[in-house]
């Protein structure tokens, strides 16, 4: 069943977004339209419950990361490169909705 919320999150990502160099712990490195933010954002929990997320985020469509996973990669917009922490749905019911992910700064040995 088609939702007027269809094809929301790809237009965001257009507008709003830039290309960052998604790197799965298992798979090949791509890259994907998506929105990264360094500014806290909020979010809703399992329960319904607002979360404030002040960590840097990296909203993309979970059909173009279907393998996404906690240790992943990005390296952002920013040239910096972060770590995937926590997954949180977007809430959307679109089928292409996003997933949020929680980004922790990577330690360069």
């Amino acid at each position: 069943m088609t939702s007027v919320f269809d094809g929301l999150a790809g237009i965001t990502a257009a507008v709003f977004g830039a290309k960052v160099l998604y790197q799965p712990k298992v798979g090949s490195s791509r890259e994907v339209q998506s929105v990264f933010r360094e500014q806290p954002i909020e979010v809703t929990d399992q329960d319904g419950h607002p979360v404030l997320i002040v960590a840097p985020t990296w909203r993309v469509r979970k059909a173009l990361v279907s393998e996404l996973a906690r240790g992943d990669k990005i390296l952002a917009p920013n040239a910096k490169t972060y770590l995937v922490k926590n997954l949180w749905p977007s809430g959307s019911p679109a089928a292409d909705a996003a997933v949020i992910c929680e980004l922790e700064l990577a330690v360069t040995p």
